[in-house]
């Protein structure tokens, strides 16, 4: 995510809540999406955990991996220093890629769960229930 967010282990969990929103959100889009195309429960939920992770965590994966893969390569100081300087609190971007991994996936399953689940009663009005 190109955001500011604070640092350390704060902006990873700013991080994650804002991962955990757009999981969430992508369900939703899926559900819409699924009525319309006839798409079963499964084929839902994993496309939605799919573009939420696509969407919150991409970026800072994919800084996660280029530092790991090419920073082992990279002769100069002045090049690393390139590097990191692109990257928002390099010192905390492992727990904010893991958190957003786990924001993601767990804000598609809880509002699965508030659908679906036990919670259902929760997202349906009394009059809708027939009470």
């Amino acid at each position: 995510m190109n955001l500011p967010l604070s640092f350390g282990f704060l902006g990873a969990v700013e991080a994650g809540l804002i991962a955990f929103l757009i999981g969430a959100l992508f369900l939703l889009l899926g559900e819409w999406l699924g009525k319309r195309f006839g798409l079963h429960a499964g084929t839902i939920i994993g496309w939605a955990c799919v573009f939420a992770v696509l969407c919150s965590a991409s970026l800072d994966s994919w800084n996660l991996f280029y530092l790991s893969a090419v920073q082992t390569k990279m002769q100069s100081p002045n090049s690393v220093r390139l590097v990191l300087a692109t990257i928002h609190d390099p010192d905390s971007l492992g727990t904010r890629v893991t958190l957003e991994l786990i924001g993601a996936l767990c804000g598609v399953v809880a509002c699965w769960m508030g659908k679906h689940g036990k919670f259902k009663s929760l997202w349906i009005d009394e009059e809708a229930r027939g009470g």
